[in-house]
């Protein structure tokens, strides 16, 4: 928010001067306000593994994150670069596997990978998409240096906590909204709608019937698939709501079985069919997976996705979007050691206690170690975890994160964030949100924003050109 002299950043210069006519005892009332509200409406998480694994808020701070048009431009172009090049990965590995035979990426990155589905290849989805809705991962270490710290092609959450933190603030400061040009985001569930509708399969007649599949009322994000749901105007199911009826994927209503046409699956791959996959299964649908591949319904995300967001095939990505693009990365990759590589995990085993070390398909801050603030029995423990499983792990840097300011109970106190733009792809183009979900460490040091592990959540600011 503030240069080296005190002074605001431009994109903070109005915010700034509101903030200095604002009691800060008003501040943390309107802060315990928003706390009531979110409990009230029930924007809650849960958190695996633990044993009082209760539903949580996420905690959320007044003072927003805000980026200038500027900024915002030279990201997009980023991103939507970004997601181009995936898409045409994702479709290339599961037909011609073109950048293999030309040795830019090696095979085994693709044999030996848990998220590879064979039963993808040759499969042509809808459109030709496979990630329909995308969060890129952002992380901003200079004035103009920004990183991509990770590509969430599965099933990326948060944005049900991006809408709701910008009502929030909508309704605590509307003399704010009047004063400072701020771009909206509140259309993002009609223009996810529109997205996918344009998506709808071959078998679709007339207008796409659209539904939510959730593992249900259990899962950590239960209150992001019902609100995003409601907000589309959508059908919100469970596996057992749904069967195979004459081909098409069909769901149970009043009336009997109705067809659906496009099905935004919040279930794991794994999870999705019980005749393809686990047969264990009690989330997904028996026979999904066969309806897909003869055109009868589009599964958003496509299921073999998760290979793009593998954190392995992500150090490889400056080279995917040159092989697809023709073009050079706009957007940096963080610098990122291979541990399956024997000179890679030397250095990494004896540079253990200054790096940041992540398994190639965790998610949500498990898993990770955090070398500088790690014990001497937590580096003990990840050397042999690395010694045991190299190609499991990658390791990275510790950045110096950018931070912006949080209301604590003695004032504005620095934090480290991230951005989790999202996009949605459709047949025919890209949308990218304007802000999306800024993630903050609320522990004052800790470079972690996962809510999992004690991170919190601000409204992102895109200022009008």
């Amino acid at each position: 928010m503030l240069d080296g002299n005190g002074a605001p950043h431009e994109p903070y210069a109005e915010y700034a001067a509101w903030m200095n006519t604002v009691d800060r005892s008003a501040l943390r009332r309107k802060a315990r306000e928003a706390e009531a509200f979110f409990r009230r409406t029930g924007i809650t998480f849960n958190v695996y593994g633990q044993e009082a694994a209760d539903e949580r808020l996420i905690p959320f701070d007044l003072v927003p994150r805000i980026i200038s048009a500027r900024e915002w431009n030279r990201l997009t172009k980023g991103i939507e670069q970004r997601v181009r090049a995936i898409n045409a990965f994702l479709h290339d590995i599961y037909h011609g596997q073109e950048i293999i035979r030309a040795g830019r990426i090696p095979a085994s990155l693709i044999a030996r990978n848990d998220a590879f589905l064979p039963k993808m290849l040759g499969v042509n989805p809808p459109g030709g998409v496979y990630t329909h809705i995308v969060g890129v991962d952002l992380v901003r270490t200079g004035k103009d240096d920004f990183f991509v710290l990770e590509d969430n092609a599965r099933t990326p959450s948060g944005v049900s906590y991006m809408l709701e933190n910008r009502e929030t603030m909508l309704n605590m400061f509307p003399e704010l909204f009047s004063r400072i040009r701020v771009r909206s985001v509140s259309d993002y569930p009609m223009t996810l709608r529109r997205s996918l509708s344009k998506s709808a399969p071959p078998a679709c007649t007339g207008r796409p019937v659209i539904a939510v599949l959730t593992p249900g009322l259990h899962n950590s994000a239960y209150f992001e698939h019902a609100f995003l749901a409601e907000q589309m105007g959508a059908e919100l199911v469970e596996g057992h709501d749904l069967r195979v009826v004459n081909g098409r994927v069909a769901m149970r209503t009043t009336r009997g079985y109705e067809p659906i046409d496009v099905l935004y699956r919040r279930v794991d791959d794994d999870y999705l069919d019980p005749l393809n996959f686990r047969p264990d299964s009690m989330l997904g649908v028996p026979g999904i997976m066969d309806v897909y591949r003869a055109g009868g319904i589009t599964i958003v995300n496509a299921p073999g996705t998760g290979v793009a967001d593998d954190k392995a095939v992500y150090s490889y990505m400056p080279d995917i979007i040159e092989f697809y693009t023709g073009e050079t990365a706009i957007l940096k990759n963080v610098p990122t050691w291979r541990c399956s590589e024997p000179d890679a995990l030397a250095y990494v085993l004896e540079h253990l206690a200054e790096l940041v070390v992540k398994e190639v398909h965790g998610s949500g801050g498990y898993g990770m170690l955090v070398g500088p603030a790690a014990s001497k029995a937590e580096l003990a423990a990840f050397r042999r975890k690395l010694q045991a499983r190299p190609g499991a792990y990658i390791a990275q840097p510790t950045l110096a994160l950018s931070t912006v300011p949080i209301l604590t109970n003695s004032g504005l106190a620095p934090r480290h964030v991230d951005l989790r733009p999202f996009v949605m792809v459709s047949p025919d183009r890209i949308d990218i949100t304007p802000g999306g979900l800024t993630r903050v460490a609320m522990k004052a040091g800790s470079l972690v924003v996962n809510s999992s592990q004690g991170g919190g959540t601000k409204d992102t600011w895109i200022l009008e050109d």
